[in-house]
C-alpha cells in the first residue's frame, strides 16, 4: 500500500510503496539518485546496479516523471544526511520501478520560488506552476486558514448558509457581470457583487447569524491585491447587535487564528485601537493607517478599526452607479450602511455632516475588511436613496428590500473581509495571485484555459444577443474603488 514521503521517518528498516513526480536526478556514475516528490514532501531515492534492469529504466527518468516504487526504507550513510528536509535522514534502496507517465520538459523549474519567472508564463502553465513547493504550502494554509474561521463561527452558533451566484442587476458601487436568460429572452440575470442584499434578507428571517465564504464578482480593473473579476470574501451578519458586538467578535476570530496558525506573528496591538476617520487622515495622510511599530519586521501585523465615517461623499463623474451624476451626494461605504441616530435629522438639512456607522479592518496599512450597522428603517433607507440621486427606476430595483423591511426586520450589521489579501499579507506575498489556485493576469486574462473567448453564433442566436461591430460603442466611464 502507498505511503506519502513523510511516513519513511518511521519505517526505518521496512518495505514501502511510494508514487510521485521525479523532481531532481543526480547520476553518481554507478549510482543513481533521485528525489521524489508528493504532497508531503520530498524522499530520496536510490538506485544501483545490483538490479541491471530497474538501474536502466531509471537512467531514462527525467524531471517530472511520475513514477511508482518499492524499496527498503534505511538510513543514509554518515555525513550524506540533508537536514533541510523533513526525510534527510532516510532514503529507499529501491527494488521496483514504474513508469506511470513521462513528461515533456517543463518550460520553467517548479523547484524555485517562481518570483523570477514570466508571470504570463506561470499562468499559461499554472498546473505545473502550483507544483511549487510555495504555492503547494499556500494553498494548504489557505485551507486551515479558511477551517478555522468555518469552525470558529459554527462554534458562536453561526449558521452557514449559501446565497445565489445568478442573481439581479443592482446598482452597488461597480459593474456587474450579466448573465443573459434563455427562458427570459431579453433578460438578464447578474453575477453578485457581494451577497449584501442577501445577508439583509436573512436578517429578515430570523437567522440572526449567517456566515459564508462567498466569491464576489465585479467588473473592476485588477490591482497588487484585487483580483481581475472575482474573490473571495468572509460575509457575516447578525442581528439585535451594536458595533462593538461586530468588532470584538471578528478581532477575537484573527487573534486567534493568528495565535494558532500564525505562531511567529506578533500584533502590535491588543485590543486593536480603534481610530476615528479624521483622526487618520489627519495623522496618516489616509484612512488605512500602518500602525507597525516596525514596518521592515516581516511578522509584525498592525491590526487597527478605522470608524466614524462620513456617510456620505461628494459624488463624481466616476460615481454613474448612483442616479447618473445627478446628486451631490454618494455612499461612503455603500447605501444600507445606517447613519448615527443622533445624525439622522441632519438627513434633511447637512447630508454631508451625517456620520455612518461604518467599520473598516485594517492590517499594515491595507484595508482588508469592512462593514457597518445596516439601515433597518425603510423610511431612512428611501431618503439614502433620495440623497445620492437613485432615479425611480433604480429603486424599483430595491423594490424587494424596501417590502421585506416593512414585515418586522430587526437592527442588524455586519462585516466582509477579503481572505485572498488577508492570506496574501500574512504569507508576505507581493501579489494576491500567488494565494489563488487558477488567477487571471492583471488585464483579465486566463492564460491557461484562454478566456474570455468567443462563441459559437448558435449560442448567441439562442439568447437573442447580437455582437456590434468592434469599438462601435465604448463606456467610459470607470468603476469606483
Amino acid at each position: 500500500m502507498r505511503i506519502f514521503n513523510k511516513e519513511i521517518i518511521n519505517k526505518e528498516g521496512q518495505e514501502v510503496e511510494l508514487m510521485g513526480w521525479v523532481a531532481t536526478r543526480r547520476d553518481h556514475g554507478k549510482i543513481i539518485f533521485i528525489d521524489l516528490r508528493d504532497k508531503s514532501g520530498i524522499s530520496q531515492l536510490v538506485f544501483t546496479l545490483e538490479n541491471k534492469e530497474i538501474y536502466k529504466t531509471a537512467d531514462k527518468l527525467r524531471s517530472e516523471w511520475v513514477i511508482r516504487v518499492k524499496g527498503e526504507v534505511k538510513k543514509r550513510p554518515k555525513g550524506m544526511e540533508n537536514p533541510e528536509l523533513e526525510t534527510g535522514q532516510y532514503e529507499i534502496a529501491v527494488n521496483f520501478l514504474e513508469i506511470l507517465a513521462e513528461s515533456k520538459t517543463p518550460p520553467f523549474d517548479v523547484s524555485t520560488d517562481g518570483y523570477k519567472v514570466n508571470e504570463e508564463i506561470r499562468m499559461k502553465y499554472r498546473y505545473l506552476d502550483l507544483r511549487r513547493p510555495r504555492l503547494q504550502k499556500n494553498l494548504k494554509l489557505r485551507a486551515k486558514f479558511i477551517k478555522f474561521i468555518r469552525d470558529f463561527l459554527t462554534e458562536k452558533g453561526f449558521v452557514e448558509i449559501e446565497t445565489p451566484i445568478i442573481t439581479k442587476s443592482t446598482p452597488e458601487g461597480a459593474r456587474d457581470f450579466i448573465v443573459p436568460s434563455r427562458l427570459q429572452p431579453g433578460k438578464f440575470y447578474a453575477l453578485p457583487q457581494s451577497p449584501q442584499q442577501y445577508k439583509q434578507l436573512l436578517m429578515v428571517s430570523g437567522f440572526e447569524k449567517y456566515f459564508q465564504i462567498a466569491k464576489c464578482f465585479r467588473d473592476e480593473d485588477s490591482r497588487a491585491n484585487r483580483a481581475y473579476g472575482e474573490f473571495t470574501q468572509l460575509d457575516l451578519e447578525m442581528s439585535f447587535v451594536e458595533q462593538n458586538d461586530i468588532l470584538e467578535l471578528t478581532e477575537r476570530l484573527f487573534t486567534e487564528l493568528i495565535m494558532q496558525i500564525f505562531p511567529e506573528k506578533k500584533i502590535t496591538q491588543i485590543p486593536w485601537p480603534k481610530i476615528n476617520y479624521h483622526e487618520t487622515i489627519e495623522k496618516y495622510g489616509n484612512d488605512t493607517p500602518d500602525i507597525r511599530k516596525n514596518k521592515d519586521d516581516k511578522n509584525e501585523l498592525g491590526f487597527a478599526w478605522v470608524i466614524n465615517f462620513p456617510l456620505f461623499t461628494k459624488q463624481t463623474e466616476k460615481d454613474f452607479f448612483y442616479g447618473s451624476g445627478k446628486s451631490k451626494w454618494a455612499p461612503s461605504h455603500h447605501m444600507f450602511t445606517a447613519p448615527y441616530p443622533d445624525d439622522i435629522k441632519l438627513l434633511d438639512t447637512d447630508p454631508g455632516k451625517v456620520r455612518g456607522l461604518q467599520h473598516d479592518m485594517v492590517l499594515n496599512g491595507v484595508e482588508v475588511g469592512g462593514g457597518s450597522i445596516r439601515i433597518h428603517d425603510p423610511k431612512i433607507q428611501e431618503k439614502v436613496f433620495e440623497l445620492i440621486g437613485f432615479t425611480k427606476e433604480q429603486k424599483g430595483r430595491f423594490e424587494h428590500m424596501l417590502e421585506a423591511f416593512n414585515y418586522g426586520v430587526p437592527p442588524h450589521a455586519g462585516i466582509a473581509l477579503g481572505l485572498d489579501r488577508l492570506i496574501a499579507i500574512l504569507q508576505n506575498e507581493p501579489n494576491i495571485r500567488e494565494i489563488i489556485a487558477f488567477p487571471k493576469t492583471g488585464d483579465g486574462r486566463d492564460l491557461m484555459m484562454q478566456a474570455p473567448s468567443e462563441v459559437d453564433k448558435q449560442q448567441l442566436d439562442e439568447l437573442g444577443i447580437k455582437i456590434k461591430a468592434k469599438n462601435s460603442h465604448i463606456n467610459k466611464a470607470q468603476p469606483r474603488s
